[in-house]
């Protein structure tokens, strides 16, 4: 059986070309993992605590859509957070993980033609790989618009043709950036919300790392349009408790927008969706309500940025991080940087163009690499000395 057409000129997942490129040669010191973004910070002793005491939940169907305590829970940190009122019966849905969320939210919302052609979703470029599948998946074509130092790591979607942004179905934007760290301000939504109801589409806005910032919390898409005076029609937003929370195998997030964009992906998800198991579904409600861990791992990521900058302080194109837990670091080629450091010092970082799209002839990832600060500090400032000493001294 022939694969699907539409999925032929997909790239290689990121982590099979990462294992493709470095796993034949040997590392040149003790093994340090940088490449994914999982959270190696502790996450909080109750949520064992609520796993047990509501263990008998297991002997249960989930509700598909949330149990109600969770989606009540969301609602509320969504007011606090936000200052949005968010109904949790119908403007909010709980998510096995984000990543089902903004891939089956376009395959829920996204039209087969739009005035009467082929649908075309925006990405940023460098991207979660996720928005290209959701494109190629819905048969709609992607539109990967450059997030480079340009236009401040962000997409700037201004500079389409007035012609191709009628034809968007869906723009995916996420802020603060993955891998950059860049944060979209009021000013950048309330211009992405202006064209979104100029041309007809919905945004797809990642807040996945919102609440891991340095200084002022980003705003958020629903807060700038409530500001605005626009409704939620044109926005989904989505949220994890796997950055925020240091829970990434728990599987929780959810998705937030208008009733009747909720309610598609509802009738999707009955489906296609496979709910969190309620004794989860308590433990990231009782999450949703905390803000004493949220504060304790901000402060230990901050730390960790505040030596990145001492590390690489006078280092050509560097940026400080705004917020998120990555560092994007300028080098010559990013796949030779990979090598050089894996095999000099044991420290496996990512090359930008695997999270990349080469577009014209140019990949913005391709003199990049990708380096995640998750693991403990100690750990994170041995492995950034080893790689400002492998990759940079020589430029100095």
């Amino acid at each position: 059986m022939k694969f699907p057409e539409r999925f032929s000129n997909l790239p290689a997942y990121a982590f099979p070309r990462l294992r493709a490129l470095l796993d034949h040669l040997d590392p040149g010191g003790p093994v340090v993992h940088m490449t994914i973004g999982e959270p190696k910070h502790a996450f909080p002793e109750w949520v064992t605590e609520e796993i047990t005491q509501h263990a008998e939940g297991f002997n249960k169907y989930p509700p598909n859509d949330g149990a109600p305590e969770l989606l009540l829970a969301i609602s509320e940190w969504i007011k606090r957070r936000y200052d949005v009122e968010i109904d949790p019966t119908t403007q909010v849905m709980a998510l096995n993980g984000t990543r089902e969320g903004l891939y089956n939210s376009a395959m829920a919302l996204c039209p087969e033609t739009k005035n009467g052609k082929k649908p075309l979703i925006l990405t940023p470029n460098p991207f979660y790989q996720v928005y290209a599948v959701a494109s190629a998946s819905v048969g709609a074509d992607p539109v990967f618009v450059p997030a480079t130092d340009l236009s401040d790591h962000l997409p700037d979607f201004n500079l389409l043709p007035a012609e191709q942004l009628d034809q968007v179905a869906i723009a995916y934007i996420c802020s603060p950036a993955n891998p950059q760290g860049a944060v979209a301000d009021r000013a950048y939504w309330a211009n992405l919300i202006g064209l979104a109801e100029k041309h007809d589409f919905k945004i797809f806005a990642d807040e996945c790392y919102s609440e891991i910032y340095r200084e002022a919390p980003p705003v958020g898409a629903l807060q700038v349009a409530s500001e605005m005076g626009v409704g939620a029609e044109r926005i989904l937003a989505f949220h994890s408790l796997s950055k925020r929370s240091n829970l990434p195998g728990l599987r929780s997030g959810f998705v937030a927008g208008s009733p009747e964009n909720i309610r598609h992906i509802k009738q999707l998800r009955t489906y296609a969706g496979a709910p969190l198991p309620l004794p989860l579904q308590s433990a990231a409600a009782r999450a949703w309500r905390d803000e004493e861990h949220v504060v304790e791992n901000r402060r230990m990521y901050a730390e960790k940025f505040d030596l990145a900058d001492e590390i690489f302080a006078g280092i050509d194109g560097y940026r400080s991080p705004k917020a998120g837990f990555f560092l994007w670091l300028p080098v010559e080629d990013g796949e030779a940087a990979a090598v050089k450091a894996w095999t000099e010092t044991g420290v496996r970082v990512l090359p930008g163009a695997y999270l990349s799209r080469d577009v014209a002839g140019e990949n913005p990832g391709r003199k990049f690499i990708r380096a995640a600060l998750v693991a403990p500090k100690t750990e994170v400032s041995g492995a950034l000395r080893k790689l400002r000493d492998c990759l940079y001294d020589k430029r100095d």
